[in-house]
């Protein structure tokens, strides 16, 4: 058909597609999602440069990037043996580590309070954080091994069994989402009990400050041997939970929702609980149980971009990331020379952020 000539038409002129108003605005959208993403990409790296220069030493951002291309073999140095040594076995190292465990806590706590449905879920509510605490424990004060098993895999161990605790219980009680819950609990209190027992009947004062520190979060023993394993394993599950964001998006409207949608629930949900407990285990093994970023990080993430995983996922691991890099900072430095461990500074700060997740979901509700 022939389009008939109007004011806004003249004759002889094809008359201009309808342009939809939806698709500029989604655009940009994108774009400004994208350049968040690329600017936090951006703080991280230079939140880990300028990580590395706060201490005694008298060590420069420009510093930083020289020893670093020069142990990636694209020129030559001019810093000190000495200060070489500081930054590229002491401080990268464990700022780095500090940013794989935030953005890891971070993604596994996002994934959690969708997969239950619950804004206050953290990666440690299936006791995965105290099956590594008891683990770790039996190691150190019991020297299980003679030595030869160490701290972290004492600890990661540890980890896997109490989550695997946790899935015979809620598997033997119905699967449900409230049975999963109520079997972390059970055994977060379990391997608590373990751990202090341990603690009170074989371990010396020595002993117990030490373990202690290690059960608050320390980044203090890092060593690029943890840096590899945790970026591993967190590469490997934020690719895992990215390829299930849509599910993720439709456990938002609960499970009869989701299954309608033809999502398969439990696998779903079994597939999703094994790698964040997996990742949550490896974290904890080498960084101990740094509370509150897990909790915490995902609302800002979603303050920011929505509720979308596709989106929320990268920006809460990058949120977490620049997070904790200067957390640990503070931690080693506040109180030169002495050291506070890395989970007391994220309780500070997470729980007054906590109080106002309590807030906001009580106004929600």
């Amino acid at each position: 058909m022939t389009a008939r000539p109007t004011a806004r038409t003249p004759a002889g002129t094809e008359p201009e597609p309808a342009t939809s108003p939806v698709r500029p605005a989604r655009g940009v959208r994108t774009a400004r999602r994208l350049l968040l993403v690329v600017a936090a990409a951006a703080l991280l790296g230079a939140s880990v440069a300028g990580a590395i220069t706060i201490g005694p030493a008298d060590i420069r951002v420009g510093d930083v990037w020289s020893v670093v291309a020069a142990h990636l073999g694209w020129g030559s140095t001019d810093v000190s043996p000495i200060r070489d040594g500081i930054v590229w076995e002491l401080r990268l190292p464990r700022t780095l580590l500090a940013a794989v465990c935030g953005a890891g806590l971070a993604v596994c706590g996002a994934v959690m309070q969708s997969l239950l449905r619950n804004p206050l879920a953290d990666p440690f509510v299936l006791g995965v954080s105290s099956g590594a605490s008891t683990g770790a424990v039996v190691v150190v004060v019991l020297g299980i091994g003679g030595g030869a098993v160490s701290l972290p895999a004492g600890a990661f161990v540890g980890a896997l069994l109490s989550f695997a605790l946790v899935l015979l219980l809620s598997h033997s009680l119905g699967g449900s989402t409230d049975r999963v819950v109520l079997s972390g609990v059970a055994a977060m209190q379990l391997f608590s009990a373990l751990t202090s027992f341990v603690v009170m009947t074989a371990a010396d004062a020595e002993t117990t400050r030490g373990v202690l520190f290690w059960l608050l979060g320390s980044l203090g023993g890092a060593g690029w041997t943890d840096v590899w394993a945790c970026l591993a394993v967190l590469v490997v599950a934020l690719a895992v939970c990215l390829g299930y964001a849509r599910t993720l998006d439709a456990f938002a409207f609960g499970q009869d929702a989701a299954a309608a949608l033809g999502v398969s629930v439990a696998r779903t949900r079994l597939v999703l609980l094994c790698v964040t407990a997996l990742l949550t285990a490896a974290l904890v093994a080498s960084a101990g149980a740094i509370g509150f970023v897990g909790l915490v990080l995902p609302h800002a993430a979603r303050a920011l971009v929505g509720p979308g995983h596709a989106r929320l996922l990268p920006v809460a691991a990058l949120a977490g990331a620049v997070f904790l890099v200067w957390v640990d900072t503070l931690a080693r430095t506040v109180l030169d020379p002495q050291e506070v461990p890395v989970g007391v500074v994220t309780s500070l700060i997470g729980v007054p952020a906590f109080v106002l997740v309590l807030y906001r979901t009580r106004r929600a509700g």
